[in-house]
């Protein structure tokens, strides 16, 4: 641990933060301390393994950890390596990923990409630093810094919706972005970025979750905690996902599963397979049914054949 007490620009945006050197370390302790001592066990804190971390992050990003361990066990069965999954068929990877129900079928193409960049420009080693790492396709700061953290613990302070609830309720900081990143630096210990980013989201979603599980789940910032202390549990708003149902995602999604199980549809054929309102001259039609297709083609998802009589959708290649 490193002895620092609060700087005095950080003590105006985390005033409930000790300002004592002692505390600050005694702060980082106990949270390290409560995390090694009994945390969920997920496979993915088994290995500092970089493919194996990105495929669980990409696979996490909304999506229960409980369903992803599945998933991620499956995945890894198919393409164990990043060589593996570079080599597959895109079309492939987007219809398991539709198989397993796991969100957005761009990840999985990002994923695949991404698995081509590092064997293609990097030998099939994985660049080590969040800056490097985000140079890979779809992999934004929050997941080239995990990737870092725990796979090569050259990480920065994580610093997501758990992690901003925590601080929050903590430390009393405001809801503010740059106020979140600078007090999370802080906090973390440096050279520990594997164990504290692993920690402190655990925090947040085992103790401090939205229904916070102080006493119950043991929270090791209870002394320190001014939320604990003044009995205001409030946190920063968490945006609300749009529904789901009936949503040209849902319909995007049914559209990629059906050309996984099928080499090629006609158009016609299609639609009436994902929608049983589906009429060719209806509202949704043709027209709505070409408009979802350019938007999968546009991702690089599908592609239409229309060198026979009727046009035929599959899978990109």
């Amino acid at each position: 641990m490193t002895d620092a007490s609060v700087p005095e620009e950080l003590q105006d945006v985390a005033p409930a933060l000790p300002d004592d050197s002692d505390e600050v370390d005694a702060v980082r302790r106990a949270l390290v301390e409560w995390y090694e001592d009994d945390h969920r066990e997920f496979p993915w804190r088994q290995t500092d393994d970089a493919y194996e971390i990105l495929v669980s992050e990409v696979m996490s990003q909304q999506t229960q950890l409980g369903r992803v361990v599945e998933a991620w066990e499956a995945f890894l069965d198919r393409w164990p390596t990043v060589d593996a999954l570079a080599a597959a068929e895109r079309s492939d990877v987007v219809s398991f990923w539709t198989s397993h129900s796991l969100g957005y079928n761009n990840r999985a193409k990002y994923l695949h990409e991404a698995a081509q960049q590092v064997v293609e420009e990097y030998g099939g080693e994985f660049p080590r630093s969040p800056g490097e790492l985000e140079e890979l396709m779809g992999v934004g700061p929050y997941t080239a810094n995990a990737v870092a953290s725990f796979a090569f613990n050259t990480g920065d302070a994580v610093v997501d919706t758990n992690v901003k609830r925590v601080l929050h309720r903590a430390f009393d900081v405001p809801d503010d972005d740059a106020a979140f990143e600078a007090v999370a630096g802080f906090v973390m210990p440096d050279g520990e970025s594997r164990v504290w980013n692993n920690a402190i989201m655990e925090l947040g979603g085992v103790a401090c979750g939205k229904t916070p599980r102080c006493d119950e789940a043991g929270c090791p910032w209870r002394a320190w905690c001014h939320a604990y202390e003044t009995g205001d549990f409030t946190a920063p708003d968490v945006p609300t996902q749009p529904s789901f149902e009936g949503s040209r995602r849902q319909f995007r999604g049914r559209i990629v599963r059906l050309l996984g199980e099928h080499d090629e549809m006609e158009l016609d054929t299609l639609g009436h397979r994902i929608r049983v309102d589906y009429t060719p001259d209806g509202e949704h039609g043709r027209e709505w049914l070409r408009e979802l297709l350019s938007d999968l083609t546009a991702d690089g998802l599908v592609e239409i054949d229309r060198t026979g009589e009727e046009a035929k959708a599959r899978l990109q290649r």
